[in-house]
C-alpha cells in the first residue's frame, strides 16, 4: 500500500524536525499532489514552522500579504476542525477574492487542508494542491489525509512531551510519563486504564499525585505545565 511508508516514517520519527522532514519528503507522492505543506502552531495558535514543497517562495510572500484570514478554506477548517476541500477554480467565476486570484496565478486548481488535533487543541495543519488537468480530491483522499493527521498528532504530542519533560525539574516515573502522554492525547481515565491495564480509580489517584507533584489542579494545566 503506497501510504504505509509515510505512516511508518511518521510514527518512527525521533524528533519534531525529523517528523517534518519525513512527512514533506513522502506526502506529495502519496497523494499525487503537485504541491503540499505542513504548518505547526504554538499554544497561542500562531504558526511556528511552515514547510512547503512545489511552489516558489514568491507564493508564500503573496499569501502572507493577502492574509490568512482571507483564506476561506483554511478558516472553515479551523472552525469545523475537519478536512476541507477548496472548490475547483475552473468552476468559479472571477471574483475579488485574493486567494482565488493567487491560486490562478500559480495554476492551483484543487486543494484540501486538514487539521492536526491533539490535547484538545489545534496543533497545525497539512494541505495538498493539484494543478489543472489533475482530478479533484475524492472522499477516499480525505480519509487518508485524516489518517495522516491522526498519526501526526499522536507523534507530535509524544515528541513534544518527551522533549519538554526531559528539561523540566519533575522526577516522573515511567508509569506517570505513560499516563501524562495519554492525557495529552485526550484519553479519559477509563480509556487510560484500559491502555495501561490498571483500574480507573488507580488512574484517578495517580493523576492526583501528579497534580500535587507538578503544582497544578487539573488535566489541562498538567499538560500545559509539561509542554
Amino acid at each position: 500500500m503506497r501510504f504505509t511508508p509515510l505512516i511508518h516514517a511518521i510514527i518512527s520519527a525521533k524528533t519534531e524536525s525529523e517528523l517534518r522532514s519525513q512527512f514533506m519528503g513522502k506526502a506529495g507522492q502519496c497523494m499525487s499532489a503537485q504541491a503540499w505543506g505542513l504548518d505547526l502552531l504554538d499554544q497561542q495558535q500562531k504558526i511556528v514552522t511552515s514547510d512547503l514543497v512545489g511552489l516558489p517562495v514568491s507564493f508564500c510572500d503573496r499569501y502572507q500579504r493577502i492574509g490568512r484570514d482571507q483564506d476561506l478554506t483554511s478558516q472553515q477548517m479551523i472552525r469545523q476542525q475537519i478536512p476541507v476541500q477548496m472548490c475547483s477554480l475552473s468552476a468559479q467565476k472571477q471574483s475579488p477574492n485574493g486567494i482565488q486570484d493567487l491560486c490562478r496565478i500559480y495554476q492551483i486548481e484543487h486543494g484540501v487542508v486538514a487539521p492536526i488535533l491533539g490535547g484538545g487543541r489545534l496543533l497545525g495543519g497539512i494541505y495538498f494542491l493539484r494543478r489543472p488537468g489533475y482530478p479533484s480530491f475524492q472522499a477516499s483522499d480525505l480519509l487518508h489525509i485524516s489518517t495522516f493527521c491522526q498519526h501526526l498528532a499522536v507523534q507530535l504530542t509524544t515528541l513534544r512531551f518527551i522533549h519538554h519533560t526531559s528539561t523540566k525539574p519533575f522526577a516522573l516515573t515511567n508509569r506517570e510519563s505513560e499516563i501524562i502522554d495519554l492525557v495529552a492525547q485526550g484519553f479519559t481515565n477509563r480509556e487510560i486504564s484500559r491502555c495501561l491495564f490498571i483500574s480507573a480509580d488507580g488512574v484517578k489517584q495517580a493523576l492526583k499525585r501528579l497534580y500535587k507533584k507538578v503544582g497544578v489542579s487539573n488535566r489541562a494545566a498538567l499538560v500545559a505545565k509539561l509542554q
